[in-house]
Parts: structure tokens; C-alpha cells; sequence
């Protein structure tokens, strides 16, 4: 009975350790560079050794990773909640709204660190395997959504990879602008652009 507490405690002790590891980890590769820094000193940072470091990440890019685990639940929390009959574009575009309020709430951070993520070959490739598992969860809900079979039916898959890849698309000339133009403008004009291939109601069998 008093369990469930104790044991949501140490969770969220953990995910303080997490954050402490990440802000550290995010001015160290700011000011040094990807490869120049290593675990260790992302642990001394704070305080801790390479050992207890183990405990909560098991490399540099995963402290880096961990800041896209929760928007990708976010944004497929919101898609699912979106209206039934609004369409897949409007739904997708209202979801992908979670991740560019989080990226306002802090946008200094947020361009440190999607600058090393997109400029990285090995933070990136862990960037587009988190999506990934997006895209599986995206097209899980836009298949119940639209009534069609994510398994003899491509369009669902398609219609998450096209959003995420708009996403993506505003996501790199908004690194490239140096942060400064509005997120949420860019993202519109990515999918001002797709749009059409995210109608799932035509073609059909």
C-alpha cells in the first residue's frame, strides 16, 4: 500500500539526476564539440564518477536522446486526443504543436541542442531512430482514426512519415537561421506543402 509512493519517489529523484546529467552534458558539447567531450567529463560535471554516470545513461548520445523521450509521447498523446473527424493534416499539425512549445519554452537550449543532434552523424542517426518509433505509434493512431489497416494499407505509415519528415525539414532551416525565425511559421510552410499526400480519404479501395 505504501509502496507505490516510495517507488515514485526514487523515479523522480532519478529523473532529476537525468536532467542535472543532461543541462551539464548540453554546455559541455556546446563549448567543446561532440567527439572532444567525453562521459567522464559529463559526469564530473556533476559530481559523480563514470560508474554511477552507468546508472542512468549508458553513453553520451543517450544523455542527449533522452530530451526527445518524452515530446515524442507528447505529440502522440495530442495526435490521439485531436477531434475523430479532423482531418489526418489539420491533426498532425495541431500535435506537432506539443513539441514547438517545448522548443519555446527554452529556445536557447533547444538550438544547442538540436544544432549537435542535426550535426552529429551519430546523434542523428539516434535522432531518427527515436522517430522512428514515433512513426510506428503515429500510424497506430492514424489507422484507428481513419478506420484503415496500418497492415494491408500503407497510407497510414506514409501519412506519419511525410508529417515527421516536414517537421524535420522546418526543423533544419530553423537550426540553419540560427533559431531566430518562428517554429511554428516553418512547420506551417512544410506542410502547406504536403498536405495533399496527407489526405487519407482519397484513393481509396
Amino acid at each position: 500500500m505504501y509502496a507505490a509512493p516510495a517507488v515514485d519517489m526514487a523515479e523522480r529523484k532519478r529523473q532529476l539526476v537525468r536532467d542535472e546529467l543532461t543541462e551539464a552534458a548540453v554546455k559541455l558539447l556546446a563549448s567543446q564539440g561532440f567527439d572532444e567531450t567525453t562521459v567522464e567529463q559529463i559526469a564530473a560535471a556533476v559530481g559523480m564518477s563514470r560508474r554511477t554516470f552507468s546508472r542512468y545513461f549508458e553513453s553520451k548520445e543517450d544523455v542527449i536522446v533522452h530530451m526527445l523521450a518524452g515530446a515524442g509521447t507528447q505529440l502522440c498523446a495530442a495526435l490521439r486526443a485531436r477531434p475523430a473527424d479532423e482531418p489526418p493534416a489539420v491533426a498532425l499539425r495541431h500535435a506537432l504543436s506539443v513539441i514547438t512549445a517545448l522548443m519555446a519554452g527554452n529556445p536557447d537550449k533547444t538550438q544547442h541542442v538540436t544544432g549537435l543532434m542535426l550535426g552529429t552523424p551519430a546523434l542523428l542517426a539516434r535522432f531518427l531512430e527515436r522517430q522512428s518509433y514515433w512513426q510506428d505509434e503515429m500510424t497506430t493512431i492514424l489507422a484507428e482514426r481513419t478506420g484503415l489497416a496500418p497492415e494491408a494499407d500503407l497510407r497510414p505509415r506514409i501519412a506519419a512519415g511525410v508529417a515527421l519528415t516536414a517537421f524535420n525539414a522546418a526543423l533544419r532551416r530553423w537550426v540553419d537561421g540560427g533559431g531566430t525565425a518562428d517554429m511554428d511559421e516553418l512547420v506551417d510552410e512544410a506542410f502547406a506543402a504536403v498536405t495533399p499526400a496527407l489526405d487519407l480519404t482519397t484513393g481509396t479501395n
